[in-house]
């Protein structure tokens, strides 16, 4: 599976994967189902309900109804920041090449060209677009300039803003609770995009940037800075 870099706030690159045709598909397959499902509902209630007091007005009420299936994909691309309900349930989202967050003008050049994407050549070209392209792009994307990732990470605490702790652990910077979720989450990325790398010249400025939201100095070497860090901020806000 193909990667994308996408940039955090402290310019620290994290990868993200390409999201594949089959999941892609899988998708579009569930929207597919929630439309269905909808129209099943309309069926058994709005339009039967309006028939039994006036069935002239029916055809009418149906091509009204009509109007949020063809709006779907490009409302709820809007509403949910690139999802849709399959997008959701299969763990993807469509973004910015640069992996900022898509918008209105995105998602409708995606949409206009779902016609020929999709609903023309039912899937075809779509599918052939993104087996091929780069960036697993199909017409819409490219035009657009935005591209579908994956989402759903491992959930081993090791890639949370957990830390595994010894029952007796007992920290070391007291003040480590005052860090946030998002920023415990930006230093675990950080941290670990470092140390994968061996960059540890990006590991000594982030190892100083902590000491000084902490207003704090340590004798530990840069890598067990961090780490006792986390495993601190960890105990003091678990209630431990």
């Amino acid at each position: 599976m193909s990667n994308t870099a996408i940039n955090t706030a402290q310019n620290v690159n994290i990868e993200y994967e390409f999201a594949g045709v089959g999941k892609r598909m899988i998708a579009f397959l569930l929207d597919f189902v929630v439309l269905a499902i909808y129209i099943i509902v309309m069926s058994l209630t709005v339009y039967k309900a309006i028939g039994l007091f006036d069935s002239n007005n029916v055809l009418g009420i149906k091509e009204l109804s009509l109007l949020p299936i063809f709006c779907y994909s490009l409302t709820l691309h809007l509403i949910f920041n690139g999802r849709t309900v399959g997008k959701f349930i299969m763990g993807i989202k469509v973004v910015k090449e640069d992996g900022s967050p898509a918008n209105l003008s995105d998602f409708l050049v995606r949409w206009i060209l779902r016609l020929i994407d999709i609903v023309l050549f039912f899937g075809t070209v779509g599918v052939v677009t993104i087996l091929f392209s780069e960036k697993k792009q199909r017409l819409g994307d490219i035009a657009a300039k935005t591209i579908v990732i994956n989402t759903k990470k491992s959930t081993k605490i090791s890639h949370t803003i957990l830390e595994e702790l010894d029952p007796n652990y007992q920290p070391q910077f007291q003040n480590a609770y005052i860090l946030s979720d998002a920023v415990v989450n930006e230093i675990k990325d950080i941290y670990r995009l470092a140390g994968e790398s061996r960059d540890y010249m990006t590991l000594r400025e982030l190892r100083n940037r902590v000491e000084q939201l902490l207003n704090t100095q340590s004798d530990l070497r840069d890598g067990a800075f961090i780490r006792t860090v986390l495993k601190d901020y960890t105990y003091l806000t678990q209630g431990r």
